[in-house]
């Protein structure tokens, strides 16, 4: 029972971490009008500091997630985040709001390299674990676009801050009640790797993991961040309310989250680097299309984008279960987070000036650009051996 209920609450988890990180993303418009600015773009490079913490945090919360133990990382997870939303929901100015963006983002940095390996923990099918708690991150972005949206229509964008916040100190409580305490740190308990390589093998392994996932994250970020406004900019004249194009929006994420339930059945049965190679060249048809159009062929085209770009997600967590010993996968994720994530946070910053300069149909065709750097970068992981140690039962 205690196990099941941490299962559930984990995918929770990665719910509220994807969608605390895209509130301010969804609300920048009315965010920006209160506060005097002219045009969203000009406030958009002040929410950055929560993605590079996102980043950076990684590092120091998977070293803690290891040596100090999960759990106890995880409670600070959702009291932190929780309360520093509510924060956020009182800034009376842009630095304000930067600031307490920034602190969202640090204790968001938590989940990835602690809560994610404490799911993996004995599990018999990883990719379709992996798959699963993917499908609840990003159903946490299909709830920021809706939520937030409503939120705003009927009370406002602070309302969008502060309701969630309330919702996630409360379900820390109720990870500390039902999620009993470690045994042990991780760092104390012995769990093999899937795949046996060579050293120089896992070093390879790795680098391309940090990579592919940098250039999947700026993909990931740059839409996730701009999709709202790039479907408010195209549908001009098509629908106008803010709600309904937030439950469009939603509606999108909602089905891209499906593939990272399929894409992760596949990776227990399929070797990683043809499937990986796949999905990212497939990425860039759709993102070439959605360039071009207005309307509904623009949705057709971010929907496309969307399963792709989420379908590719759950790679670097299962080639960390295939690879690295369980003792140690808090701080492998937390160092391969940091550095990804560092590099990639900086497309939330750009994304403003670059839509301002240069609109969105040749950022689109740049994303494209970044598809292909990913798909080259895969060719350079290494083939699996055909003996595979068994799963840790």
């Amino acid at each position: 029972m205690h196990k099941r209920n941490a299962i559930l609450l984990l995918n929770v988890a990665h719910a509220v971490d994807h969608m605390f990180l895209l509130i301010f993303a969804t609300a920048v418009a009315s965010i920006a009008a209160d506060f005097g600015f002219a045009r969203w773009e000009d406030l958009m490079p002040f929410g950055v500091g929560a993605f590079v913490m996102f980043g950076l945090g990684s590092l120091p919360s998977g070293r803690l997630g290891d040596l100090w133990g999960r759990r106890a990382m995880m409670i600070a997870f959702f009291f932190g985040i929780g309360a520093s939303s509510l924060v956020a929901s009182l800034a009376q100015g842009p630095w304000q709001l930067a600031a307490a963006l920034t602190l969202i983002g640090t204790f968001a940095s938590i989940y990835h390299p602690v809560g994610i390996p404490m799911l993996l923990q004995g599990a018999v099918r990883p990719g379709a674990t992996i798959g699963v708690n993917g499908l609840a991150g990003n159903l946490g972005i299909a709830v920021a676009a809706a939520l937030t949206g409503l939120l705003m229509q009927w009370l406002g964008w602070r309302a969008a801050f502060a309701v969630p916040g309330i919702v996630c100190i409360a379900l820390g409580l109720v990870f500390m009640r039902v999620v009993p305490p470690e045994t042990e740190s991780p760092a104390r308990r012995k769990g093999g790797a899937q795949v046996r390589l060579s050293r120089a093998q896992v070093a390879r392994a790795l680098a391309v993991m940090t990579v592919a996932s940098a250039t999947g994250g700026i993909l990931f970020n740059l839409t996730t961040n701009g999709n709202a406004q790039l479907l408010t900019e195209r549908f001009r004249g098509v629908v106008n309310d803010p709600a309904t194009l937030g439950l469009l929006l939603a509606s999108i994420y909602a089905v891209a989250s499906l593939a990272q339930v399929i894409v992760g059945r596949l990776i227990d049965r399929i070797a990683l680097k043809p499937l990986y190679l796949s999905m990212a060249l497939l990425q860039v048809p759709v993102l070439l299309l959605s360039a071009h159009e207005q309307g509904w062929w623009l949705y057709a085209g971010m929907l496309g984008t969307m399963i792709f770009i989420f379908g590719a997600i759950p790679f670097t967590d299962a080639m960390i279960v295939r690879y690295v010993d369980d003792h140690m996968r808090s701080r492998v994720a937390g160092m391969r987070l940091a550095v990804s994530l560092g590099i990639s946070s900086l497309a939330v910053w750009l994304l403003g000036p670059l839509v301002k300069g240069v609109g969105f149909d040749t950022l689109l065709l740049v994303l494209a650009g970044v598809a292909m750097c990913t798909a080259f970068t895969v060719l350079w992981l290494p083939s699996e051996a055909p003996a595979r140690a068994p799963a840790t039962a």
